[in-house]
């Protein structure tokens, strides 16, 4: 019942939290198109690690995570806003870069097959 409920509260967090990024913040650095990949909320509800995939220059990305990251307060204030939880969740912002490597594993695979 437990994993159920905290993954519940992990698609929920995602969700708004994408939500503000798109319509409510309004960062001049964030020129970079940003996706949430994954949210995971300690048990006890003082933690949220979001792991988000930037699409862009290197410069964009590099800008655009610090932006995120100094608005780590605001994000968790309209998150506390948003949700009815007992405890809003410090927000953690790490650089998922899953995507990436893919293309790149994606990219090595074909060239091993024409040769």
């Amino acid at each position: 019942m437990a994993k159920y409920r905290s993954s519940r509260i992990n698609e929920e967090v995602k969700k708004e939290l994408s939500d503000i990024i798109r319509n409510e913040l309004k960062d001049p650095r964030i020129n970079a198109m940003i996706s949430i990949t994954n949210v995971n909320v300690t048990k006890d509800l003082s933690y949220a690690k979001v792991y988000v995939s930037i699409f862009g220059k290197p410069e964009e990305k590099e800008s655009t995570l610090a932006a995120l990251k100094s608005s780590s307060g605001f994000l968790r204030k309209e998150l506390g806003n948003r949700m009815n939880l007992r405890l809003t969740p410090q927000i953690i912002i790490e650089l998922d870069e899953s995507l990436e490597h893919s293309m790149h594993i994606e990219e090595l695979l074909h060239k091993i097959k024409g040769e």
